[in-house]
């Protein structure tokens, strides 16, 4: 039996490809790389040299991953029993040198997922039963435990970790070296100081992303009223009750802590 391989992909001769994978159109397969079985492999997705993928792991369209990246590994974790899990990701992701991205746990919901179009750099790991959105930069070395959820358009700087089952909203912005033992609400930037602490919110990034001023505005009196007032956490929130009548980015902020299980950052 061979490996189910369009016949326009090319896999370079030192390469081993599992009779049971499966490899789209235009899939490049570099030198030295081991792909496992059940794997699937959209079409324009390039694999570069001496990468390891393991299955089950289904990765879309027009992805690149960048040499020695090890990706669809079992999880790290002692209560895992070789049950069947998988790797999930979407397309155009860009993943670079040495990233390590788990498969998910039977006991944490069986799957890891990385969303479209995100930038993993160099030595990033995303661990077991992690949910990744859409449009996120993990700067080098980025580390996510076990269970970490992560929004749209986030970006963890450097040497960033943040602790299992954490939550991190749309458009936060996790400054270098912080590390994240709590729930960082949507547009929230965070900033190191023993374990991260918020300090603002991501307002150049939202502007990049054109929210314009009134909605900027707003998200800044949501900040003043969770972080900055002095109220009390249930007093805070009443307040961003009232507040979020009148805007979408501050519902999405009361919306994204009632739903959190851990601690709010604060």
């Amino acid at each position: 039996m061979s490996a189910q391989v369009h016949a326009s992909a090319a896999v370079h001769p030192s390469a081993q490809v599992d009779p049971g994978a499966r490899l789209g159109a235009n899939v490049r397969i570099g030198a030295f790389c081991v792909i496992g079985a059940d794997v699937e492999i959209g079409d324009d997705t390039i694999v570069g040299p001496h990468c390891t993928i393991t299955g089950p792991t289904r990765i879309g369209a027009r992805n690149h991953f960048h040499a020695h990246a090890a990706i669809g590994g079992d999880p790290q974790d002692k209560k895992f029993a070789g049950e069947r899990t998988e790797l999930v990701i979407g397309d155009d992701n860009v993943i670079r040198e040495f990233t390590t991205i788990s498969r998910g746990t039977g006991n944490g919901g069986g799957t890891t997922r990385i969303g479209n179009g995100n930038w993993l750099l160099a030595y990033v790991h995303v661990a077991h039963d992690c949910i990744v959105g859409n449009g996120c930069i993990f700067s080098n070395n980025a580390t996510l435990a076990g269970h970490v959820e992560v929004g749209d358009q986030v970006i963890l700087s450097g040497f960033v970790g943040v602790h299992q089952f954490c939550r991190i909203g749309d458009h936060a912005f996790v400054g270098m070296g912080a590390f994240v033992n709590g729930d960082v609400p949507p547009f929230v930037m965070v900033a190191q100081e023993g374990y991260g602490r918020p300090r603002g919110i991501n307002a150049e990034g939202l502007k990049r992303r054109g929210f314009d001023a009134a909605r900027v505005s707003a998200i800044k009196r949501a900040y003043r009223t969770l972080y900055v007032s002095g109220a009390k956490l249930d007093e805070a929130l009443a307040q961003l009750d009232e507040q979020a009548r009148d805007s979408i980015d501050v519902r999405a902020m009361r919306d994204f802590i009632a739903r959190g299980e851990r601690a709010l950052l604060r």
